[in-house]
């Protein structure tokens, strides 16, 4: 069963930054691709980045280019989202989303088969 769990998520001040974990389970990690989506209220769920699991490569939405990093763990399958110069309009839910691809680097919301529950990120003073 594949299992996408995200952590890290919490309150910050404008400016602060974050890292996020996505820890992966229940299938071959190398065979996938790894994005990280994120849901404000009242907002249509948008993608931020993703990473192919096995060979590294990345891959932007451009509003985030600069100051939104995504890298990966093969020893703990995990995925993380380091992210600076945080404003209060990043305030979301941020989720991680699973692609069974070894070649698409897509940050499209349906293109994504399997996430995660989601972990909330509070950008405030």
């Amino acid at each position: 069963e594949v299992q996408l769990l995200e952590s890290g998520g919490g309150l910050v001040q404008p400016g602060g930054s974050l890292r996020l974990s996505c820890a992966a389970s229940g299938f071959t990690f190398d065979d996938y691709a790894i994005a990280w989506f994120r849901q404000a209220p009242g907002k249509e769920r948008e993608g931020l980045a993703c990473i192919s699991a096995g060979d590294s490569s990345t891959n932007y939405a451009e509003f985030v280019r600069g100051r939104f990093t995504i890298s990966s763990d093969k020893r703990k399958n995990t995925v993380y989202l380091q992210m600076s110069s945080l404003k209060p309009e990043d305030t979301a839910v941020y989720y991680c989303a699973a692609l069974e691809s070894r070649v698409l680097l897509t940050v499209t919301l349906g293109d994504y088969q399997y996430w995660g529950q989601g972990t909330q990120v509070t950008v405030s003073s």
